[in-house]
């Protein structure tokens, strides 16, 4: 394949930007095609890759070595993922009858990936795509107003770590030691301070607004909608709040001021996703690469069973692409 052939490149509206593989040895392929794959990448913010017919984690895992200098290791996750192979991960755990908001990945993180890489093994009966929304186009879509209020002030993150919900401070940040806790949020710029039950409450201040590193194109990049406890079930926030308290919920997002954000933007910004997205069932053996910077995903409700394996590249400073 020549750089000629990303003419060829599917551009079905509504889907995302797909290429078309000839079956054969993924590894091989991936080898022969990482040039022109990551420039179609870098041209169309995500590319689906079919007929490759990834068959197993090792393969996968190949794969993404071909494509990348080096996978990173997740740090700080809001649900624990299983580690797989040679720096692979499973897709985070979450309810299948519940859709995973769009959000940019780990843009809650100092360091924050610049490239995912998703391969499907095991496609699901019905929904769960992985689908995707161009944070250049939401951003110019959000009203001025509130776009202003967010690139000046960034956004804040607050998590509660206790013994009986969500991740746990040791998944977080891989230690059980409380000092060694502390100093990894000393060295990432994490407020932190340990509760009277043993638990940890955390708070971080990350732009919201960031320029692409190799465009310049000014992106929304952040999780403001997905971590909000307005995306939570009416139930289930109620039984949480009920129990924990405002302020131990496992997450929640406030304005970079330290103000609550209503539901009614976290309604709005969903809704703007929602009208930028585009996606594309996955089919067993497909692999798809996401501009993180670029670029939101989702992922959505789904019946049967479903395998995506998930791999993270190109590590990038969200501080160096503040605006302000």
């Amino acid at each position: 394949m020549s750089s000629a052939s990303l003419l060829d490149l599917d551009r079905r509206p509504g889907a995302p930007a797909m290429l078309r593989a000839a079956a054969g040895d993924p590894v091989q392929w991936a080898s022969e095609h990482r040039t022109v794959l990551r420039a179609a990448v870098a041209e169309h913010g995500a590319v689906l890759v079919r007929g490759l017919g990834l068959n197993d984690r090792a393969e996968v895992a190949a794969v993404f070595g071909r494509l990348t200098d080096g996978l990173m290791t997740e740090t700080e996750a809001f649900a624990p993922r299983q580690r797989l192979v040679s720096g692979t991960y499973s897709s985070t755990p979450w309810p299948a009858d519940q859709a995973m908001g769009m959000h940019h990945e780990q843009s809650y993180t100092v360091e924050v990936p610049g490239l995912m890489l998703f391969a499907c093994l095991t496609a699901p009966a019905q929904g769960g795509a992985t689908a995707l929304a161009d944070g250049s186009a939401v951003l110019e879509a959000l009203p001025a107003d509130l776009v202003a209020r967010f690139e000046r002030d960034g956004w804040l993150l607050t998590r509660s770590y206790n013994h009986q919900i969500g991740t746990s401070f040791v998944e977080a940040f891989g230690t059980n030691n409380l000092a060694g806790v502390a100093r990894y949020c000393r060295a990432y710029a994490i407020e932190c301070a340990w509760q009277a039950d043993g638990g940890l409450r955390t708070l971080q201040r990350r732009p919201a607004v960031v320029r692409h590193p190799v465009t310049g194109r000014r992106c929304w990049f952040n999780q403001v909608a997905f971590l909000s406890k307005g995306t939570l079930p009416p139930d289930l926030r109620e039984y949480l709040v009920e129990v924990y308290g405002e302020d131990g919920l496992p997450f929640d997002t406030r304005y970079g001021g330290g103000d609550a954000i209503g539901d009614d933007v976290v309604t709005l910004v969903n809704d703007v996703y929602e009208t930028h997205t585009v996606r594309e069932p996955w089919r067993a053996g497909d692999l798809m690469l996401v501009d993180n910077i670029r670029t939101a995903h989702s992922r959505e409700r789904y019946t049967g069973s479903r395998e995506v394996v998930v791999g993270m590249a190109d590590p990038v400073r969200a501080a160096d692409l503040a605006t302000v």
